[in-house]
């Protein structure tokens, strides 16, 4: 149940002219001329929140986190029936993603005036506040949006690969050129702040995307970028901003497939596990009297379902290897992180102090109004 209203949460999330299979019924088409002021096709993607505007970088973020979620939960989530829901999400996103980036070096990456939609609450389907366009390019360069957009869309190419060969190549090569226009003309973009600033810069998302076109591709020019930008930072969480322990556990999973070369990512990657996990002896965070993962005030949620997703991933790894983790004096198996994983996701679905699921339609208790604009489609 939960896992089908998560899934409902990005279809509800939906802009442009909806499919004939849409599900959620008070939802219709919406902002079907973004781009056209700028004479170009940006209708569909994604809401961000309760807003009305399409940021790229969660957007693609956000894709990126389900096609990883679709290629390691491939057998899960078609026993559950959910496979082909989530397929056509990340569809949605990268179908939007290759209109974004139609033009070589330039990628559009806002749509929609932050401060003019917050200041009015309104229908998708009725709005009429701006629909002001924002973008990248060789003279204006964002290296974080276009690196995890190409991250984004080479991950979606191996989930269409054995189901639509054409549409999945076209997804790789697309990648490609947007990972070669983020590392050649290198530089932040400060235009979607102070909703999603990057503080920690953009050499994290030039290595994820390489981690998911070495994945995409074996081609050993990205195995080789990977080593030679290779990043030493021992990091606390992983989120839309910051990537260090995404691609730790990405290539981790291809040095238990027998590529020595990524040990030190491997190395890495347990050094994350370790800080996040409280029976830890090296546990660096903190963590709520209910027993929440606490990083930081606002949208906290994010921060602790990514820690669950990367420990319930590094959890099968070991299953598959017979090996366990160590952490300083303590050996902790296996199942220790798949039962913090279930533990973090039990406590937002009502396992806590309140007796309350923080999925809104989940479970018998529930907040029934939002104070906020709405949860954020990376939280979800």
């Amino acid at each position: 149940d939960a896992l089908q209203k998560s899934i409902l949460f990005l279809e509800a999330q939906r802009s442009g002219k909806l499919p004939s299979t849409n599900r959620i019924s008070w939802r219709g088409d919406s902002a079907l001329t973004d781009g056209l002021i700028q004479n170009v096709d940006l209708v569909g993607g994604y809401y961000d929140a309760g807003d009305n505007v399409k940021y790229g970088l969660p957007m693609a973020f956000t894709v990126t986190m389900l096609a990883w979620g679709a290629l390691h939960y491939e057998n899960e989530l078609s026993a559950a029936g959910e496979l082909d829901n989530v397929r056509d999400a990340i569809r949605w996103g990268t179908d939007y993603f290759l209109k974004a980036s139609a033009c070589p070096n330039q990628l559009w990456v806002q749509v929609g005036d932050p401060s003019a939609d917050h200041e009015c609450w309104e229908n998708p389907e009725t709005m009429d506040t701006p629909r002001t366009l924002y973008k990248i390019d060789s003279s204006t360069p964002g290296s974080e949006i276009a690196a995890e957009t190409a991250a984004a869309l080479a991950a979606a190419s191996i989930v269409f690969k054995a189901i639509d060969q054409p549409y999945s190549l076209n997804l790789l090569n697309r990648s490609t050129s947007l990972f070669a226009f983020a590392d050649q003309y290198r530089g932040t973009y400060y235009g979607e702040c102070p909703f999603y600033c990057s503080y920690s810069g953009y050499q994290d998302e030039l290595v994820w995307a390489a981690s998911w076109l070495y994945k995409a591709t074996g081609a050993e020019n990205y195995s080789q970028y990977i080593l030679q930008n290779e990043l030493n930072s021992s990091v606390f969480e992983f989120s839309w901003d910051l990537k260090y322990a995404g691609f730790q556990v990405l290539l981790s999973n291809l040095y238990f497939s027998g590529e020595a070369i990524f040990e030190g990512y491997k190395n890495l990657a347990e050094s994350f596990l370790c800080s996040v996990l409280p029976d830890s002896p090296l546990f660096k965070l903190s963590m709520t009297p209910g027993g929440l993962l606490y990083i930081r005030d606002g949208a906290n949620t994010q921060y602790a379902t990514s820690a669950a997703f990367l420990a319930s991933v590094y959890s099968d790894l070991l299953y598959a290897q017979n090996q366990s983790l160590q952490c300083g004096y303590l050996n902790i198996q296996p199942s220790s992180l798949a039962a913090f994983a279930k533990q973090q996701v039990d406590y937002i679905l009502g396992r806590n102090p309140l007796g309350m699921s923080l999925m809104v339609g989940f479970g018998s208790r529930y907040p029934e109004q939002a104070h906020h604009r709405g949860s954020s489609i990376v939280s979800v």
